[in-house]
Order: structure tokens, then C-alpha cells, then sequence
């Protein structure tokens, strides 16, 4: 089963993706012969049980880690073609994250931590942005605030705002809900979704949360690094 859309045109496509590593009892593998494509626009979710490969996937598609076998395309570009540079420079043009621990900067405050990819770069109106961003998720009283000053729904808040603020095509979040309660947890999703369809972005999410992965427009579920089904 392939899942998804193949083809040209993709915001993001996977094929034949496989990432080994060594342990103590010999060569592991953590995904096996993955396939994925997303249609600009799309949202999916990732899921499975723990240990099936979920966040080794994500950290793969972004092209923080590489695979040991595989091809990624972010918007038609080769990932495998890129040196560590060149995929850093195509995330900050293509790519928003939103983790499960928020990482945010903590000597940052909130405003801080929104304007950084924004003076990256090199944007002269940074601070501007970056207020708008926060107002938006409604911390426009909380800018100054340091982040062990916010609740983690708020540091949360903070990270969809950073994620965000660069206008990314493509957003990748990692269990964002993960960290928080029930309600607050909603609240994030609520806002994360608010947030992808004001800017029209394509959403790639990973999660233990079937509630979460239910507003989706397709879940793609792993089972011990294979897509299950």
C-alpha cells in the first residue's frame, strides 16, 4: 500500500525509506521500506504504538537525521542531494516545527523566541512579525514573559507562534499535545489546526492521541517501522 498521492507536485514524498543503527546484538532496524506522500494543503497524522519508529519518521522527513537507505523530496528537492547546510537552509525556507517539550530558549523571552527564525533571516521586521504571531495565539500580554514564567500551555502557545511565523509551507509537530493535560491539550490542538488552515500550510503530525490524529484528513499508522495495512 502506498499512502498517499505519489507524483510530482508533492509538498513532501518518501520512498523506500529505511534507517538502521548498531546495538549491542547487531544492526537494528528502526524503519523498514517506508513510502509517504502529503498533497500541499494536507494534514496527516503519524501514528502507533511506542518504539514502532514515529518520531525516527518525522526526524527523517524534516531531514534532521538521514536515513540509511531512502529518498525524501520537501516541495520537489532531494534531501539526499543536500549537504548538512544545504538542508538547514531548505528548512528554514519550507519547514515549522511544534515539539512535544516546547524547546523553547529559556534565557529568550516569549517575544525573543518568536523573533529568532525571523532575524535568521534576516528579516528587518522581525519584531513587528513576531508580536502579530503571539496577539494571534493570544499572548499579546505575555511577550516579555520568560518561558519558566509561562504555563505549558502557554509555552506552547509560543512554540505554534515560532512555528508559524515564518509563513512555512509545510509544519511538522512532534506528540504536541503531549506535555499537557486534557484540556489544555485540546485547547493546543484547536489552536495548531486554527492556525495551519489560516495559513494554508501542509501538516505532518506525530501522535498518541487518536482524538488528535481523528482531525487529520488521513492517518498513517506504523507498526514496528512498517506502515501497518
Amino acid at each position: 500500500m502506498y499512502p498517499g498521492p505519489s507524483g510530482a507536485g508533492l509538498a513532501l514524498e518518501a520512498s523506500g525509506l529505511t534507517k538502521t543503527v548498531d546495538s549491542p546484538s547487531g544492526p537494528l532496524t528502526i524503519l523498514a521500506d517506508v513510502d509517504l506522500g502529503v498533497r500541499a494543503g494536507e494534514t496527516v497524522a503519524i501514528v502507533g504504538p511506542s518504539g514502532a519508529g514515529k518520531s525516527t519518521l518525522l526526524a527523517l522527513l524534516a531531514g534532521l537525521d538521514t536515513p540509511t537507505r531512502g529518498r525524501v523530496a520537501i516541495a520537489g528537492t532531494d534531501l539526499g542531494r543536500l549537504d548538512e547546510d544545504g538542508r538547514a537552509a531548505l528548512r528554514g525556507r519550507q519547514v515549522g516545527f511544534v515539539f512535544q517539550s516546547f524547546q523553547l530558549i529559556p534565557s529568550l523571552t516569549a517575544l525573543e523566541n518568536v523573533m529568532l527564525p525571523l532575524e535568521l533571516a534576516g528579516d528587518p521586521n522581525a519584531r513587528v512579525a513576531a508580536t502579530a504571531a503571539l496577539t494571534e495565539v493570544g499572548l499579546g500580554a505575555r511577550l516579555a514573559h520568560y518561558p519558566r514564567q509561562l504555563s505549558g500551555g502557554e509555552q506552547q502557545r509560543v512554540a505554534i507562534a515560532r512555528a508559524f511565523v515564518t509563513r512555512p509551507p509545510l509544519l511538522f509537530a512532534d506528540e504536541p499535545t503531549g506535555n499537557l493535560d486534557g484540556a489544555t491539550g485540546r485547547r493546543i490542538a484547536q489552536l495548531l489546526f486554527e492556525r495551519n488552515r489560516a495559513a494554508g500550510s501542509t501538516l505532518v503530525l506525530v501522535t498518541h492521541d487518536r482524538e488528535l490524529a481523528a482531525r487529520c484528513d488521513r492517518i498513517v499508522a506504523l507498526d514496528a517501522g512498517r506502515v501497518a495495512g
